[in-house]
């Protein structure tokens, strides 16, 4: 069973989940989270983030220790999945010896699930690779699992042969799932993957999309239709190898980030029909009652897969002016995007984390916060960040994106709602914007708070009053 949903521990949530007694959650904390997620809410997979966090690594044995009785119905590794997300060494030097430690973690949670299972059923038998560029890459991680993992065991120490003094070293191999994050990988994902599967006989490859990041980068609408465009032609390459293609989306609460809610569940399978598997963030989780989650996951569940679309070159070649507005606009409100970041609250406990740009991710030469508290930033502001960029296009330019980004309008007539026109006063550049603001509802409370902190008043118990209302904290 490939998974529909997976559980990450994407902090935007709002709202603290009751089971932490912390604002900030700990390892301990998300070994609970793993479970509620999977017992409660019906998802059918955790992503176990070891990339720029600090998580527990004998997650799988402490869960069988505290639920045994959930697990014995719901097998880890059948019914449900645990999914680590590693290190990548090429870009993250810091953490790369951690891909060893998790990688060797691998064969010890099978050792546990032997002795719960009373079979070889191992909880673990993929990991997400992040800020893929390449096949090279991918194999790396592949042949490292393969090679110095598990084929150690037929090495010989003194007298005798590793597997046979320790054990066997089970699985004998591992799945790797690339998250492209960057244009240019997103762009390669279908070239990056096809030379990958060269000479593997797999049952299926899964491929992973992020949506903040790019939007974060390029923009929303760049970032929704570099994502479609891959999407299409990972649907070619399945068709092209005969072995099928399960893309896994990465999106978060926030339109800019996905808009992926409870309410938006229906828009968000329409926008990527072919995607296997939408990953459920923590806003999703703990901003929505447990009513509303469960029904939503349950929706997911029960859709089917359908074909994605082309788009076409025209749609790439308006987005060049758009890009370049965006960016323009973005290096204007970058000190401010960075001042408000610092009050707006962590959900999670990090490690330093070096992302695809560093921790202050590098974007047109502005370092900036990560997507979440990037996202939570200047909607504090009252500059929803899905409406950077937009003053380049025309009302026809922006008809023609709508046919290919279907939830264009929605995306956008959510984040007016939102907009202070009280910002164009301070950052010329966003008159026009302003201007496009008298043909939406605007929010008053929220218009209030945002008042307060463009005017230098800037307080978490604002920032956070802020996203209660919109829903979701970045």
């Amino acid at each position: 069973m490939i998974p529909r949903t997976m559980s990450t521990q994407h902090p935007d949530n709002v709202f603290i989940p009751f089971f932490t007694g912390s604002p900030t959650m700990g390892g301990e904390d998300e070994v609970t989270e793993a479970f509620y997620a999977f017992s409660v809410l019906g998802i059918d997979e955790q992503m176990w983030d070891f990339e720029g966090k600090e998580v527990d690594e004998f997650v799988v044995k402490k869960l069988f220790e505290r639920y045994g009785y959930f697990f014995k119905r719901k097998k880890l590794g059948k019914e449900l999945r645990l999914t680590p997300r590693v290190p990548n060494p090429s870009v993250e030097k810091a953490e790369a010896k951690l891909l060893l430690e998790t990688l060797e973690a691998i064969p010890r949670s099978a050792d546990y699930a032997r002795l719960f299972y009373g079979e070889e059923l191992p909880p673990i038998f993929e990991v997400i690779l992040p800020m893929t560029t390449s096949s090279q890459e991918l194999n790396r991680v592949y042949e490292l699992y393969r090679h110095y993992i598990a084929g150690k065991q037929y090495k010989r120490v003194h007298d005798i042969k590793l597997h046979e003094w320790i054990g066997e070293f089970y699985p004998s191999e591992i799945g790797v799932i690339p998250l492209f994050e960057s244009r240019e990988a997103i762009l390669g994902a279908a070239d990056i993957v096809r030379e990958y599967l060269q000479g593997k006989e797999v049952e299926g490859q899964r491929v992973f999309l992020a949506r903040s990041d790019p939007a974060m980068n390029y923009g929303l609408i760049s970032a929704v239709l570099y994502d479609k465009l891959a999407l299409f032609e990972l649907q070619g390459l399945e068709e092209e190898l005969g072995i099928p293609i399960y893309p896994i989306i990465g999106v978060g609460g926030a339109p800019f980030r996905g808009h992926f809610t409870p309410e938006n569940v229906e828009g968000v399978l329409a926008e990527y029909p072919n995607v296997q598997t939408f990953t459920i963030q923590s806003s999703f989780k703990y901003d929505r009652t447990p009513k509303d989650v469960i029904k939503a996951v349950e929706r997911i569940g029960e859709s089917k897969r359908g074909k994605a679309q082309p788009v076409p070159a025209e749609a790439f070649e308006i987005l060049k002016k758009y890009e370049a507005r965006y960016s323009e606009e973005l290096r204007a409100l970058a000190p401010f995007i960075r001042e408000v970041a610092k009050f707006v609250p962590s959900r999670r406990r990090r490690k330093l984390h070096i992302g695809l740009f560093g921790y202050s991710r590098e974007v047109n030469g502005s370092a900036l916060p990560r997507a979440i508290k990037f996202t939570a930033s200047l909607y504090s502001l009252g500059i929803p960040p899905e409406l950077l960029g937009l003053s380049a296009l025309s009302e026809r330019e922006l008809e023609f994106l709508g046919d290919y980004y279907l939830g264009l309008y929605r995306d956008i007539e959510f984040a007016f709602r939102y907009f202070n026109p009280e910002a164009a006063e301070r950052f010329p550049f966003l008159k026009p914007l302003a201007e496009m603001a008298g043909d939406y509802e605007l929010d008053e409370r929220h218009l209030e708070l945002t008042t307060r902190v463009l005017r230098g008043e800037i307080e978490e118990t604002l920032i956070v009053e802020a996203a209660g209302i919109r829903g979701f904290l970045g």
